[in-house]
């Protein structure tokens, strides 16, 4: 990357590294006046719900995450289960901020259409907010970035999500089935283990060598899809974020495929729903 972009990407790690020290911790990075306008961003991930709180200058305030089975493939497969997860983790920021949130913004994987968006909404709307706004998760990734010209790369669950930016424009995007869902398919036929124990493994840092020699294909595959899309219309730096990258060896993996060096930020599976906040204003 540009020297520009190192130091870009060494700011947002600092706020990353806040954000990993304070979720699911119950704690807030300072108090929170009741007059006090804040921004909330919903994340509703294949894994996990994640909601994130900053303040009115973007700066963090609260976080919190509560796994789940209620999207797959970047698609709400169970309204009622999302909607009891949203509020609860609502009723707890709540309780620890002092204040009513009244406000949240959403996001869905490039391309999933109208009705993806719709249905976010209602999740989150179900939940006790007004949801502002429903936004595509790398663009939301690339406000948090701070990145004008770039490919965001956002690898989540359920979905391999792709967006191309110039001189602060959206000129290409595209969303593929195949994220860490995937993964752990990948892992429990090859161990003849289930899927909730192959998730375990994944996540079982211990196992890492071994779980990423088997879920390797996968990876080369997000970046087979990703050069397909980028090959005439790739623009540097390239950004991978989501929480299916939190491998050592997935970035130089990712980057030989691709034939072009890719980065990845500290925490990347936070980057998205910080983005997301972002669009919460007036």
């Amino acid at each position: 990357m540009k020297q520009k972009d190192l130091v870009s990407l060494k700011k947002v790690n600092k706020q990353l590294t806040q954000f990993a020290k304070i979720v699911n911790k119950n704690v807030a990075t300072r108090a929170v006046s009741p007059s006090e306008k804040v921004q909330v961003g919903i994340d509703l991930g294949t894994s996990s719900i994640v909601m994130t709180v900053l303040d009115e200058n973007s700066q963090i305030l609260y976080g919190s995450f509560e796994y789940d089975t209620a999207v797959r493939d970047g698609i709400v497969v169970n309204f009622m289960e999302s909607v009891n997860i949203l509020t609860r983790l609502k009723e707890d920021a709540e309780s620890v901020l002092g204040v009513t949130l009244e406000t949240a913004c959403g996001a869905i994987p490039p391309g999933t259409g109208e009705g993806s968006a719709k249905i976010v909404a209602n999740v989150i709307e179900s939940a006790g907010f007004v949801c502002r706004r429903v936004v595509d998760e790398p663009t939301a990734a690339a406000r948090f970035l701070g990145i004008k010209t770039g490919t965001v790369v956002d690898i989540g669950g359920g979905t391999t999500g792709i967006s191309i930016f110039k001189n602060g424009q959206l000129i290409d995007s595209l969303d593929e089935a195949t994220g860490g869902f995937h993964m752990t398919l990948v892992l429990a036929g090859h161990n003849h283990i289930d899927s909730k124990t192959a998730e375990k493994w994944k996540r079982d840092k211990s196992k890492e060598k071994e779980v990423f020699s088997t879920i390797r294909p996968v990876v080369e595959k997000m970046a087979i899809i990703t050069q397909k899309m980028t090959a005439s219309k790739i623009q540097k730096p390239v950004v991978v974020v989501g929480g299916a990258i939190n491998f050592e060896e997935f970035i130089e993996t990712f980057s030989k495929v691709l034939g072009i060096s890719a980065e990845k930020p500290d925490f990347p599976q936070f980057v998205t729903p910080l983005g997301i906040a972002m669009y919460d204003h007036d």
